[in-house]
């Protein structure tokens, strides 16, 4: 829909208007509150002033070079999956969707992708597989989220204990600074050691340093065998002596995940499944992929079984269910109030840290559940209680249980995010982890590359004197 000329930010829409098509100017009410927020729901007291739809790399410099003119905040937005509150729509400010730039090249000679931010994850995929490749990063919101918002927050994924997060498959980085300078960073070739590292800088800076307006990514030969088994295990201790196995076998997964027995009853209850009869109190999925799958399956098997943890290796159709229903067959619970964690701690401290976790829903009186890429210890737990009648706002122990979960996974040498990033939602604990000499060194590089602090004024490097239950106490999805 066209921007309404009698809206007070009428100077700010024309700017927009003399670079972008009156229909991806959106300022009405109606068109703007679909960009307001990501998954957490989080979001600012007023509405942005507008959003632009840029369909063209000049666009978004066009749209970088208006937000700075006006000295307005400019938040840059994909699909708006994401689980931190990092793509917050901006107060009176613009949101620049990324959804127009979805283009997809692959070349199967330098096995790369040449993409658009707005490219969804899966799409790239698929697209590469038809050339025999595979785009390696597979995060839960795959099938929706976007290339953009993969790379702004270095998003993980199930098989990234093989194949290491989205930083790992970016070889080559366009972005728009927030003056308008269009920067290319990185190497088309494999390797490339020519100075500072700048796509590692960018990726995972949550749109804080510039908007990625296109990306060259690695791929990698197309596994043509998968093989897949199930440990059913009765506590999330006996899971991580699960994990501990299968990672100490010298075998390395492609996949290694975690489920308890609560989040064995989502899925049944949303998917229609039985997992909770046959897997009881929870149960870790493993899979191998490659030439050696078979062999390599085999081994994993014999490991756990030696262990006292019999596995069952599914045919691949199963396989493929079970590893389906872990990435899409949860669902939301209405009826509660959740939080939903990303901590991430050495493989040495998974046990530790589950047990804690067991503890800490005990001390709070919450419900418990537990995802986890168990193979790399990045853990996603669930913190759940009922929702009663008229309450408006959590009750603050929800708040208090995510403070001492972080905390735990800070205090067994962990990080507050592995991959969902910090945002708004974690920025309280952010000194905690950082120290104030590293946070005040990465606030100085962010106003080098953005003096007027207008790139995502408020995402994880605001100056923020709020409390970490005060943040997590807001209700945010559980969806890992």
């Amino acid at each position: 829909m066209s921007a309404d000329m009698s809206d007070p930010d009428t100077a700010l829409v024309a700017a927009l208007l003399r670079h972008l098509d009156p229909d991806d100017v959106l300022t009405t009410p109606g068109d703007v509150e679909p960009y307001r927020s990501d998954a957490t729901g989080l979001r600012a007291a007023r509405p942005p002033a507008a959003v632009a739809v840029p369909r063209s790399v000049e666009q978004v410099r066009a749209v970088a070079r208006v937000a700075s003119a006006h000295r307005v905040p400019l938040v840059a937005r994909g699909a708006g999956t994401g689980l931190s509150g990092g793509a917050t729509a901006p107060a009176d400010g613009i949101v620049l969707s990324t959804e127009a730039l979805c283009g997809i090249r692959i070349d199967p000679d330098d096995q790369v992708a040449v993409v658009g931010p707005g490219a969804i994850t899966d799409h790239v995929d698929v697209a590469a597989r038809e050339h025999g490749l595979m785009y390696a990063p597979d995060p839960a919101s795959s099938q929706t989220s976007t290339i953009g918002g993969n790379i702004a927050t270095n998003a993980g994924g199930l098989r990234c204990v093989k194949y290491g997060v989205t930083r790992e498959s970016v070889l080559a980085l366009d972005v728009v600074l927030a003056d308008g300078t269009l920067l290319r960073t990185g190497h088309r070739s494999v390797k490339g050691v020519t100075g500072y590292d700048l796509v590692g800088l960018i990726v995972g800076s949550e749109g804080t340093l510039g908007i990625v307006v296109g990306a060259t990514l690695r791929l990698l030969p197309a596994p043509t065998v998968v093989r897949t088994l199930v440990v059913s295990v009765p506590s999330l201790p006996d899971a991580g002596r699960a994990v501990g196995v299968v990672t100490g076998s010298g075998v390395r997964p492609s996949t290694v995940e975690l489920l308890n027995r609560a989040t064995l009853e989502n899925i049944d209850t949303h998917s229609g499944t039985d997992f909770v009869a046959r897997h009881g109190g929870g149960l870790v999925l493993v899979r191998t992929d490659g030439p050696g799958a078979d062999a390599e399956i085999a081994v994993l098997a014999d490991a756990l079984s030696a262990a006292g943890l019999p596995a069952q290796v599914l045919d691949d159709a199963e396989g493929e269910r079970y590893y389906e229903l872990r990435r899409t067959g949860r669902g939301r619970r209405d009826h509660m109030w959740s939080v939903g964690e990303d901590v991430a701690v050495p493989r040495s401290a998974l046990v530790p840290v589950l047990e804690a976790i067991e503890e800490i829903g005990r001390r709070f009186d919450v419900e418990v559940s537990a995802v986890a890429h168990a193979g790399d210890g990045n853990l996603h737990p669930g913190l759940s209680v009922l929702r009663r009648p008229g309450e408006s706002v959590p009750p603050a122990r929800l708040g208090e249980a995510a403070d001492a979960l972080v905390r735990a996974a800070l205090a067994h040498g962990g990080t507050l995010s592995g991959e969902h990033g910090v945002g708004s939602a974690k920025r309280p604990w952010l000194e905690d982890e950082l120290g104030s000499e590293q946070l005040a060194l990465q606030r100085a590089i962010k106003a080098l590359l953005d003096p007027a602090g207008i790139l995502a004024p408020d995402g994880f490097l605001a100056r923020d004197d709020a409390g970490p239950a005060g943040h997590a106490g807001r209700r945010r999805s559980v969806r890992s």
